[in-house]
């Protein structure tokens, strides 16, 4: 199967608009929701958070899981993505990365007819489905994702 990459993305809408980043790939600029890869002892709750203050500068608050998608990029990288929905601390803030992520050029607030007009820029399939299962009002309490250490003794 390869590598499995378990990532995170947020759905974050305010005044009917959406932010999405603008990432650095292989392919090109391509948008996305702020997302990322969840880190070594990290909980999935903790790498949204941490994802969108690296890409955005703003202090995101989880509140629902949307959905969790399975996808086959290639035979060599599978990526399992959690996408959550959730408030920002300060609306008035102008998204932008942090200045320590060389990936991601800008974060903007973009309405959903663009972001639908603008597919061939997205950077999965994933981008459009998660913005459409959160439109379809799909949600799931926090309490689905369960965070377990090993004790140490």
């Amino acid at each position: 199967m390869g590598h499995v990459h378990i990532t995170v993305a947020a759905i974050i809408e305010y005044n009917q608009k959406f932010i999405l980043v603008t990432d650095k790939t292989t392919e090109g600029l391509k948008l996305n929701q702020p997302a990322g890869h969840v880190e070594a002892n990290e909980s999935i709750t903790a790498a949204v958070i941490r994802e969108v203050k690296e890409e955005t500068s703003l202090d995101f608050i989880p509140e629902k899981l949307i959905g969790v998608y399975y996808f086959q990029a290639n035979p060599e990288n599978t990526y399992l993505r959690f996408c959550f929905s959730g408030s920002i601390s300060d609306y008035t803030q102008t998204p932008q990365p942090a200045e320590n992520d060389d990936d991601v050029i800008e974060a903007n607030w973009y309405p959903e007819n663009e972001i639908r007009a603008r597919l061939s820029e997205h950077r999965s399939p994933i981008v459009l489905q998660c913005l459409d299962d959160y439109l379809a009002g799909k949600q799931f309490p926090l309490e689905v994702l369960v965070h377990y250490t090993k004790p140490t003794a």
